[in-house]
């Protein structure tokens, strides 16, 4: 039996002949951790693919890269065994793709799952640059995913908008009142021209402070455009009699 000593030392060798250690744990922990980052703020706005999916994203995809890297030592020979670890990286930007196309989808003239589409695609390249050894560049590249998704929405805001460009807009009302001919009156009447309606029951409003029900409530999606503020027509229609609320947003960002 051999003594601990050599144990331990063949078994460091071997680490070591892989390319394996607390190095390569530490690049795994930098995707962890950042992947988790964007992942944790998808989760706030409660999109379909949060903290759970991006973090696996991130450390998967940095565990090809050290597989590729290292995982392949112990049986290179010098003029007869090559490897090319940038295959790998091609493979993840290929794999992650499709991962992604399966978060967009088409609902009437609305793309959704854009934005997060996207960002398991550069939560799986900040996985490969942790990985592959560059954590300068995987910092950085989390830093600006964050002014992106925080920062550009403020932004966008107050760019000019084009006259055929679709906003969303929501209106809450009790139902069996006659709302819905106000609601459009009034849309059209400040140069708007809707696209869709669609509407949906959302509850009961209390009408007493015992919390009896009161009437029943509605909530009608319109789909418009015009060159007017749509923010100025939601303003204007929360003020017509026995509108709850109104709120208006981009079609194309309610799920992104």
């Amino acid at each position: 039996m051999l003594p601990i000593g050599d144990a331990l030392s063949r078994a460091a060798a071997a680490t070591a002949l892989n390319g394996e250690g607390w190095r390569q744990a530490a690049e795994l922990t930098l995707a962890l951790v950042l992947s988790a980052l964007i992942g944790l703020e998808r989760e706030i706005r409660q999109k379909s693919a949060g903290l759970r999916t991006h973090t696996l994203v991130g450390v998967g995809a940095a565990l090809f890269m050290l597989i590729s890297k290292y995982g392949f030592t112990d049986v290179l020979e010098p003029g007869r065994v090559v490897l090319d670890p940038s295959r790998v990286a091609a493979q993840i930007v290929t794999g992650v793709g499709f991962l992604g196309a399966g978060l967009i989808f088409v609902r009437r003239d609305a793309v959704r799952g854009l934005t997060t589409a996207a960002a398991i695609w550069v939560t799986a390249a900040i996985g490969s640059a942790s990985g592959a050894g560059l954590p300068v560049l995987a910092v950085f590249a989390t830093g600006i995913y964050f002014l992106v998704a925080l920062v550009f929405p403020l932004a966008t805001r107050r760019l000019p908008r084009s006259p055929s460009a679709i906003s969303a807009l929501r209106v809450r009302y009790p139902d069996g009142r006659g709302r819905l001919r106000d609601v459009l009156r009034q849309a059209t009447d400040l140069g708007f021209a809707i696209d869709d309606v669609s509407t949906e029951p959302v509850g009961y409003r209390p009408s007493s402070p015992s919390g009896a029900p009161g009437p029943s409530m509605v909530e009608v999606t319109l789909h418009v455009h015009g060159r007017n503020s749509v923010t100025d027509l939601a303003a204007s229609l929360s003020e017509l009699d026995g509108v709850v609320a109104a709120a208006a947003s981009d079609v194309n960002s309610i799920d992104e």
